[in-house]
């Protein structure tokens, strides 16, 4: 009750029924004998688990007035959108989100920002941009609604939050057809789930009378509440149900590339440029062994030290990643330097460093490099490439070894794990060399993941044009220097 005794307008999430508690499949299911259970000889790729659909809510309702510890608003890339969800939330939580928001200087498509809930019910508000929808550009946008949902939990997670009410992010105004946004939402959520289920105890998808029938739909697809459930879906899964944490894979772009032709290749289903190494000490020399407790001990003494370092570098790269996300880096992000664009041929996120718009003299480079790390951050968690446009580069734009040492130095093992190739396009002499000294002296690991493309026509053959967003000069470079035939593909309009 409020002051004036009225009933609030709040709702508790504690109130709502759970996904588990909207029918009685479960309860139906446990009273069947063995023989009337169906048995499944294939099981659902999103097998049934009474723990995970405990933790989801489906409600028709107004996501700003949910008490729980966040709630999500999406809007566009200066946070001022006047959709239905963003105006009900900036009307309950008053005046003060506008001021706030200010400060955020925006947010970009498929990253996740937080501030206050003000006058809410929920704690905290996390502002998400979901993508702009073209048919021609559907695997960027799917890529970016997977981002928008899953930067959402990650920074829930980091922020030790109990419970997230979700609004639908793809709105309308942007065109995304909801059934498709539906099934990424869906499986972002229920992989998130199963890999980090502990940290979180309720989602609540919070839904128009529109949505709710959709929704209605595909939940028991990704959240089957019994086996009979989870064998009825199993056939309506849709052919792409993503990767193991739930992002758009698209299979015909799943193309095998060895790179080492004379390497045993039984093993088709390998994906990706990394060639089967299995075969690697399988033979008597590789399997002779001296003292085995002496080496077991040094084993041993070896993990514990590996052990520490990193820890104490995980520290340390949580301390500038904490930096990264307080600092305003706007001046940075408006040189449009380093951006995420599409997929290469075998699904992995693309991310573009544009050389001539790095004006090294002119900018702090620790914000460069804090920026890296707030953009890169949650691209590193699986595996990605880089194209970097070295065109028309001049000196003020080079990046200096001891820039490039740090950034190697500090950044998180999985940006290394996860870094499958560097794409350096339009090199020249002087930068060949210069590369091939600082990835021969300076840090290893890296030199076998240069590619150096001498024109655009190479680089087409790892990742298709309509998944890169050109700088125009790029491409006004490449074909006066290797011929008009590019002048069809697509550029970045902001660039």
């Amino acid at each position: 009750m409020d002051p004036l005794g009225a009933p609030s307008q709040f709702v508790d999430i504690d109130s709502l029924p759970a996904w588990n508690d909207c029918c009685e499949a479960d309860q139906l299911d446990s009273h069947k004998t063995q023989a009337e259970k169906p048995q499944l000889d294939v099981r659902s790729p999103f097998p049934y688990r009474q723990d995970i659909n405990a933790k989801i809510i489906l409600w028709k309702g107004n996501v700003a007035l949910l008490n729980c510890t966040a709630i999500v608003n999406t809007s566009n890339e200066s946070l001022t959108d006047k959709n239905l969800v963003s105006e009900s939330i900036f009307m309950h939580a008053g005046p003060d989100l506008r001021d706030e928001l200010q400060k955020l200087k925006g947010c970009r498509t498929g990253e996740a920002k937080l501030t206050k809930g003000f006058n809410l019910a929920a704690r905290f508000i996390i502002h998400t941009v979901g993508p702009k929808y073209k048919s021609r550009y559907r695997t960027a946008a799917e890529s970016s609604l997977y981002s928008c949902y899953r930067n959402v939990l990650q920074l829930a997670k980091e922020q030790a939050m109990s419970s997230v009410g979700f609004c639908v992010i793809n709105s309308v105004k942007r065109g995304y057809p909801l059934e498709d946004a539906t099934h990424i939402a869906l499986r972002t959520v229920r992989r998130f789930l199963e890999i980090h289920g502990e940290t979180l105890e309720k989602v609540v998808f919070a839904v128009s009378e529109l949505e709710q029938a959709t929704y209605q739909k595909l939940l028991p697809l990704y959240f089957p509440r019994s086996l009979e459930e989870e064998c009825h879906s199993l056939p309506c899964l849709p052919a792409d149900i993503g990767n193991s944490e739930g992002e758009p894979v698209v299979p015909e772009r799943q193309i095998r590339i060895s790179e080492k032709p004379g390497a045993p290749d039984d093993n088709s289903d390998e994906e990706g440029l990394e060639a089967d190494i299995s075969f690697i000490g399988s033979h008597a020399f590789a399997r002779m062994e001296g003292d085995i407790d002496k080496q077991r001990r040094l084993i041993l003494q070896g993990q514990l030290s590996e052990a520490a370092l990193q820890k104490q570098h995980q520290r340390n790269y949580n301390r500038w990643l904490c930096q990264a996300r307080a600092e305003d880096l706007s001046d940075v992000a408006s040189l449009k330097a380093l951006y995420q664009t599409g997929v290469d041929n075998c699904g992995r996120t693309v991310m573009v460093v544009v050389g001539r718009n790095i004006p090294v003299t002119l900018i702090d480079m620790e914000k460069a490099l804090l920026y890296f790390i707030h953009v890169m951050d949650h691209i590193a968690v699986k595996e990605y490439v880089i194209v970097y446009f070295h065109t028309l580069t001049s000196d003020y734009n080079h990046l200096d070894s001891d820039f490039l040492k740090k950034l190697y130095d500090v950044v998180d093992i999985k940006y290394k794990r996860n870094l499958k190739a560097v794409y350096f396009v339009h090199p020249t002499f002087r930068s060949k060399v210069s590369t091939w000294f600082f990835t021969t002296f300076t840090i290893s690991g890296l030199k076998d993941k240069i590619h150096y493309v001498e024109n655009l026509q190479q680089l087409f053959t790892a990742i298709p044009p309509e998944q890169i967003d050109f700088p125009p000069f790029v491409l006004e470079y490449d074909a006066r220097e290797n011929g008009p035939y590019y002048s069809s593909y697509p550029s970045s309009p902001d660039l």
